[in-house]
């Protein structure tokens, strides 16, 4: 059964406001490392990843950016930019939004061509890519923008911006998983925008367990991409271990 420490450990811990300092980059980076252990990355926007790079260079931290964000636009050639300054900058993992307006529209070749670019800018360097589930809403839409990224490279398919009106629903979570299974592909899943507590967490990592084994869900696998949910996580760490300290063997 997983525990709290181990939802700790999925975490992408996440700022990416308008009006991020450098302060409150520096903050974020000292709350990724906590005395219950260590989120599997941070996710900021690229000019910030060098200040970010030195204050965790001595740990095993990921820094994430986002590059087509949170728009999805269907420049390839400013987004194949945006992935190599990143990359130059540091960065160790790229999560890329998909032109999802254009696969609304039917346009499934740009959003392949997209990612196909993208993959190829990054080479060995982890490609996330975002589909705005929220926005894209049905069944075989979801299960289209899953199928493009995957064939084109992506090792882990996201729900969200966290920038919609709708952000990650276990009912996409769903739909996303199974694609995967059935790809057999070596991709994961990035749970992102919305998930706030513990027990919100759960059901996502339940829900994980029951299709794809509670063993494939590690940080090679399986994500949160949040802002807020460190907070609950250490919470309930602090509750358990308060419990243990306060129990008596006669």
């Amino acid at each position: 059964m997983l525990t709290a420490t181990n939802i700790l450990n999925l975490i992408d811990l996440t700022s990416l406001n308008d009006n991020d300092t450098t302060a409150a980059i520096t903050k974020l980076c000292h709350n990724a490392q906590s005395e219950f252990g260590a989120v599997a990355a941070i996710c900021i926007y690229s000019r910030f990843i060098p200040e970010a790079k030195e204050l965790l260079n001595s740990t095993a931290i990921k820094i994430a950016t986002v590059v087509n964000f949170p728009h999805g636009s269907t420049d390839i050639e400013m987004a194949k930019r945006e992935t190599e300054l990143a990359l130059n900058r540091g960065a160790d993992e790229i999560d890329l939004v998909l032109p999802y307006h254009e696969l609304i529209n039917g346009n499934y070749k740009v959003a392949a061509e997209m990612v196909n670019a993208i993959k190829k800018t990054c080479a060995t360097t982890t490609l996330k890519v975002i589909i705005e589930s929220g926005v894209l809403a049905t069944k075989d839409l979801i299960e289209k923008a899953s199928l493009i990224s995957i064939d084109n490279g992506a090792n882990f398919i996201k729900t969200s911006t966290g920038k919609v009106k709708i952000n990650a629903t276990l009912a996409a979570a769903e739909i996303m998983l199974n694609v995967i299974k059935s790809s057999k592909a070596e991709c994961g899943l990035k749970i992102a925008g919305g998930v706030r507590t513990i027990t919100e967490a759960f059901d996502y990592t339940n829900l994980t367990a029951s299709i794809m084994g509670e063993q494939w869900i590690t940080g090679k696998n399986f994500r949160f991409g949040a802002s807020s949910l460190l907070g609950s996580v250490i919470d309930s760490i602090k509750q358990v271990e308060h419990k243990v300290d306060n129990t008596t063997t006669y």
